[in-house]
């Protein structure tokens, strides 16, 4: 099929051991004076907020920082760094640490120039202007937040998580140092991994997928299913480090131009109203979303089960679709990740509201490679339970 796409990404990515000694030149190209940083306490516990800050200071650049982001950010602590930033004069914004760092990094940088409330930004192409110039540097081998377009964030009294996608949310660089992942613990890597995998695995079935973000999406597959096990067994593996860095990047780049689907869609119920991490809501989505999404499209199925190292020799389309699913199961269990709804004591008798709120995540519903109404994400979560 021949077709029309646009992709797009960021200015810059800085990708290697290390490279992150390499910020301070890269804040120089930007004209960043005063530079503001963004994180959470994890990264800022184990060192690697203040081994950044001093890559900074070394070049005689002032900063100042925040810490205490939280996991699913709610939007009210957005507005108050956004304040901060305001107020401390600061003309450059640098996301560090997991998704919710970055992903408030890429918003406090739009409300700089931007007098619109968060909510009125919230869906796709709904950012005005341009905000400062931002640095993204992930923590984490998994959400590729540091080359989307898009940031997720809680609405707390809905009890869901909303995004906002603009051009204006790419980030002017993107330095990826798999050094800054080494000490993940072994449960963190393994949910961040997953998560990184069904972002290649959505960006391959969605419908708006092209042959740029095919490109990224298949590689990263095959790159995170090759190397995930590896990184969560054996963190000190550097090579694996390595490579599970490559291949979120690689889902990121491809994602965010082909848009997630149906996983993402219920998963955010699970992390708005239960507050379970993004990756592992994913992950406790996925067989079911994928068991119900196959039929929609048995090639491409059968591609991610070749990309992720299964034997289809000699099968039927159909059957090795159905190795996809097989193998992200297997996956998901030598990784010791919880697959079952009813292990993270999620009630039965929330499933209604859960696939209520599900339906009206339409910019990904949208995508997904199977029709579906509220009638079948119910019974997704069924399955999934």
């Amino acid at each position: 099929m021949l077709k029309n796409f646009r992709y797009s990404g960021p200015s810059d990515i800085l990708f290697g051991v290390d490279v992150h000694r390499e910020l301070g030149a890269k804040i120089g190209e930007l004209n960043g004076n005063r530079v503001f940083v963004i994180t959470d306490p994890g990264v800022a516990k184990v060192g690697i907020l203040e081994k950044v800050l001093k890559v900074i200071r070394d070049k005689g650049i002032a900063t100042g920082f925040y810490d205490g982001v939280v996991p699913e950010p709610p939007i009210e602590s957005v507005q108050e760094i956004a304040s901060k930033v305001r107020q401390g004069g600061f003309d450059l914004v640098i996301g560090l640490g997991g998704g919710s760092p970055m992903d408030v990094a890429k918003v406090v940088s739009v409300l700089q120039s931007n007098d619109d409330p968060i909510e009125s930004m919230v869906g796709t192409g709904n950012v005005r202007n341009r905000g400062l110039p931002t640095i993204t540097i992930p923590t984490t081998a998994g959400t590729g937040s540091e080359v989307t377009q898009i940031a997720i964030f809680t609405f707390e009294k809905e009890q869901t998580k909303k995004g906002i996608v603009s051009p204006f949310l790419f980030a002017s660089a993107a330095v990826v140092d798999p050094v800054f992942t080494y000490d993940l613990p072994s449960h963190i890597t393994a949910h961040t991994g997953m998560d990184a995998l069904v972002h290649a695995i959505e960006a391959y079935l969605s419908l708006k997928a092209n042959p740029m973000s095919d490109m990224y999406a298949l590689e990263a597959i095959g790159v995170i299913s090759k190397y995930i096990r590896k990184a969560v067994h054996n963190g000190e593996d550097i090579e694996a480090r390595y490579f599970m860095s490559l291949g979120s990047l690689q889902a990121g780049l491809a994602f965010s131009n082909s848009s997630t689907a149906a996983v993402h869609a219920l998963a955010y119920p699970l992390g708005g109203t239960f507050h379970i991490p993004h990756g592992l809501s994913n992950t406790l989505m996925l067989k079911s979303v994928m068991e119900y999404s196959f039929s929609g499209n048995l090639a491409r199925y059968a591609d991610i089960a070749a990309a992720m190292g299964e034997n289809i020799d000699g099968f039927s389309e159909r059957e090795a679709a159905l190795r996809s699913i097989e193998g992200v199961e297997n996956l998901a269990i030598d990784l010791g990740v919880p697959t079952k709804l009813r292990e993270m004591g999620i009630p039965r008798e929330a499933i209604p509201k859960m696939a209520e709120d599900a339906s009206r995540q339409t910019r990904l519903i949208l995508q997904n490679p199977r029709r579906l109404g509220v009638e079948d994400i119910e019974k997704i979560y069924h399955n999934a339970w």
